[in-house]
């Protein structure tokens, strides 16, 4: 068992995530800096932030709280891969890329959750 959130492989892919957001939420159109870059950045950094602050609960309901809070919010960036593309905010490439990055971080959450579910700790780093 890890002894820091940053261990954990689904925090790692979270984090990841995050930059690519910030990567390229920081090429759209100014007019959306307080529109959908704040909300695509708050989605993202919401998926990691959670799943460090749920590492540290001690019990597993609180701890797939936190981790299904996460879920939420990757289901939200989700739609705003999405909306990106059919604004025209970002090409194939780099839909692809932030699809990619939130098919991985998506894959590694659920399987930690399993893991938390199953009380099967060595597992899910």
């Amino acid at each position: 068992m890890t002894n820091q959130f940053q261990n954990i492989v689904a925090w790692q892919k979270a984090h990841e995530f995050v930059l690519v957001v910030y990567k390229t939420t920081g090429a759209f159109p100014d007019s959306e800096r307080f529109g959908l870059c704040s909300q695509f950045q708050r989605a993202a950094v919401s998926i990691a932030a959670n799943i460090a602050e749920g590492y540290k609960k001690l019990s597993r309901q609180d701890k797939l709280r936190f981790y299904n809070i996460a879920q939420g919010s990757l289901e939200e960036c989700r739609y705003y891969i999405i909306l990106s593309k059919d604004l025209g905010y970002v090409n194939e490439s780099t839909y692809l890329c932030l699809y990619t990055t939130l098919e991985e971080c998506s894959k590694t959450l659920n399987a930690y959750c399993k893991g938390v579910v199953d009380n099967n700790f060595s597992n899910i780093l």
